[in-house]
Parts: structure tokens; sequence; C-alpha cells
């Protein structure tokens, strides 16, 4: 079931005459082609649209939410969305701005493959009257020969006019130059949209707007082929009121696979969101209505101490991403770091994840008096300054207070068998793991 379809009842809201007005007032239009032909058409008669998502890594990411994201509310709206996961593209790999893409062996991209669909599908109903479909370009690609390739598709392109698309200019003014395997893939993304066209009528494809040349490649290509006008949206690349790159975590992507980033660390993500960001990324990142977004706006504004928005903001987004089980347990498991919940309840992987960052030390068995402990941690700098600690009060296991210095600490008292938490103070934290 995907999480998004709890939020069905929201998706009518009031203050937009059509999808294309709510598309634009969350800051999701970044250019098209014909607005007002494109706002007729949403406006109809159900339309089909597509996305596609190459498998170049076993997992989709942040950039791919906003897509991912575009699709569900078109969905909302009745019109019919298909999922195109790439295992054919996903073999050559959309040209970077700087240099060419490791391939990837056929077996791993078909592994991929599997991965990306299974969440893509997380986001769209299969159910219902406009149900979303999945498909696989590698399905029209495979069968293709290279002489029927270049006669069929290759011969509506100019090499002009795919010489001026950005990405292309850019990796020809650089150093290591373009492959013509990553030249030749606006090529495979424009037979893309003609083949969808074709099986299924599709009229719209989506995607950011750093793709509008591959975009505009297939729009190009059935007007060529078919003499049909059919249309492409582009999406803002997001980035923060910073100018730095959203979606990047100490140089990592936040990855919607929960192995890649756990959910409380993709929690914390956007908790930590800054005032000035927190209406921007409600508007894309959530289905909450434009009173509702409005009125955390003034919050923010108001009472940025509270943190309304961003603990809003990180909620949404998390139950969309890993459920409301699991952001629920993200919740508890913050407050329990702190002394404010249990500790013991917190599973596993969650506790293993909340703690990731915290300093750390490996003991054996036989060190878990209460001043051996807070100095292998680095919470007391010395024996005699742990016991100070413990003097005053300010020592915790577990969030419980050790009063006696003497005190060792029992083994059934571990957390899962082998974890620690430490605090000094209210807001110093360390975490023990206890060797067999």
């Amino acid at each position: 079931m995907s999480h998004v379809n709890n939020l069905e009842s929201q998706h009518n809201d009031p203050a937009f005459a059509n999808v294309w007005q709510e598309l634009k007032w969350r800051g999701l239009v970044h250019v098209s082609t014909d607005e007002t032909e494109l706002e007729k058409l949403l406006a109809g008669d159900p339309i089909t649209y597509y996305c596609g998502f190459d498998p170049t890594a076993p997992s989709l990411h942040l950039g791919n939410l906003v897509q991912l994201l575009v699709m569900r509310r078109l969905q909302l709206a009745g019109h019919k969305p298909l999922g195109l996961v790439g295992g054919s593209t996903g073999l050559i790999g959309d040209p970077r701005p700087t240099a060419e893409r490791t391939l990837n062996t056929k077996d791993t991209v078909a592994e991929w493959v599997g991965y990306l669909q299974g969440q893509v599908r997380r986001f769209l109903s299969f159910e219902g009257e406009n149900p979303a479909r999945m498909v696989n370009n590698l399905d029209w690609t495979a069968p293709l020969s290279a002489i029927d390739f270049l006669r069929e598709i290759g011969k509506h392109f100019r090499v002009g006019t795919m010489l001026r698309k950005d990405a292309v200019a850019s990796r020809l003014s650089s150093d290591e130059g373009i492959s013509y395997t990553e030249f030749s893939y606006q090529i495979l993304q424009g037979m893309d949209y003609l083949q969808l066209f074709r099986d299924y009528g599709c009229a719209l494809q989506t995607g950011g707007s750093d793709q509008w040349g591959n975009l505009t490649s297939g729009t190009e290509l059935i007007r060529k082929v078919e003499g049909k006008s059919v249309h492409a949206l582009g999406t803002p690349l997001i980035t923060n009121s910073d100018g730095t790159k959203f979606g990047k975590s100490e140089g990592n992507a936040i990855w919607l696979d929960p192995d890649m980033c756990s959910p409380y660390t993709f929690y914390q993500f956007w908790l930590n969101t800054a005032d000035a960001d927190v209406v921007d990324r409600l508007k894309v990142f959530t289905f909450l209505s434009r009173a509702e977004i409005e009125a955390l706006g003034q919050a923010v504004e108001e009472r940025p101490f509270a943190r309304e928005g961003q603990k809003k903001l990180a909620f949404e987004v998390t139950s969309l991403v890993h459920g409301v089980d699991a952001t629920e347990k993200v919740i508890a498991a913050s407050a329990a770091l702190f002394g404010n919940g249990d500790l013991a309840v917190l599973d596993e992987r969650t506790l293993e994840a909340a703690t990731a960052e915290l300093p750390s030390a490996t003991i054996g068995a036989d060190g878990l008096g209460i001043i051996d402990l807070l100095v292998a941690s680095g919470l007391s700098d010395s024996k005699s300054a742990a016991r100070r600690t413990v003097g005053e009060g300010g020592a915790y296991v577990n969030n419980t207070k050790v009063s006696d210095p003497d005190a060792v600490i029992a083994r059934e008292e571990l957390l899962h068998g082998r974890y620690l938490l430490l605090r000094r103070g209210k807001k110093n934290l360390a975490t023990i793991e206890v060797s067999a």
C-alpha cells in the first residue's frame, strides 16, 4: 500500500482552480511547453503522462522524490501515470556535467531496476479509475537492431541541435569530452516518449529542468514522426536559501532506501531545515493544503524557536517515504536519547541509527564500572573528572542517574544485549558497545 494513499483526502484544495495552478503555487513549474495549452489539457479529460527514473544506483534520492510527488499530484487530479524505470537508459547513463559515468553490468542494472520499481510503486496508486502502470524501456529497445535504430529514430535528430543541449555542450568544453554512447542518450529518451505516445497516448513527460534537453527531444520526435503536439514540464532544481545544493548531508545524497539512509537520519535532515527554507519545502514535499502551509509559515516567522514548521515537515515527509510507524519510532528515539522516553522500547536498528553520530567506544564485559565507562566514552577526561561528574549528579546510564562512583552496570542492563547510552549532564552523549 502506498504511503501517500493516507493523504488523498487533502488533495482537493479549494484554494486552487486546477492542478496546474497548484503546481505553480508550490513552485514546481520552472519550464514547460505551451503553458496555456498545458493548463487547459490538465483541466480537461484525464491524460496519460510519464516520468522516467534510471537505475544508476540501487535507490532513488530526494531529487527523484520531487518527481514522484509531482506524479502523485497529477494522479490525484485524475490523470493516468506511467512510471518508467529505464532498463536500457540505465545501461548508458545520462551525461553528467563533468565526466563519463562508469557503466554498470547488465545484471547490476537489472537488479536495480527491480529496486527502483518497488520504490516508485509506493508513491502511486495502481487501483481505481486511473491506475498507474509500470513500464521498462528495455522492452522496446532490446529488440531493436542498430540499423533499425539509426534508420527509424536517428534520422530525425540533427547533430547541431544535439550539440547545443546543455549537458552535451558542457561536456564538449571539458577535458573529458563525451563519448558517442552518452551523446546518444537523448535519442533513447526521445524514443521512449514516442513509444509511450504510440502505446498509451501519453501526452506529457515530467522531469527536472536540467533534463529539459532530453524532455524536448521526445516532444520534437513525436512532432516529426507523428505530426502531433505533446507536452513537457520541467521542475526547478531545488537549492537552499544560502545557495547550497539541496539534498546533500555531509556530502552524501539522502536516499529513499532505509538501508542507505536510515529513517532517523532522514527525519533529522528535514528537522534541520533552515527557517528560510521551511515553507518552500512544505509546498514541494507535502500534501498539506495552502491554508495549512501558510499557517505554519506564520508560526515559523513568529515563533521560530518552537520549530513547528520543521517538525511538521519532518513528520510529513518521513511518513510519506518510510511510513507513520517508522516515523513515530524515530520521534520516540529522539526523545529517549535525552531522557524523555524509554530506550528499552527502541528496536536495535532505530537505536543504532539514532546513536550513529555520537562518540562511541567498545569495551570488554569486565569494564562496566561507571568511572571506567565515562572515561572510555570520552565524556570524562580522567577518573577524577568522572568521579566529580558522578558526585555532582550528572552521570546517566540508559537515562538512569548513577550516584555511586563505585557502581558497576549489570549485563542485563545492556540494550539489546550489548549497548549502553551514557550521558553527562543534559546534552553530552556517548555510546558504549560491550564486546562478548
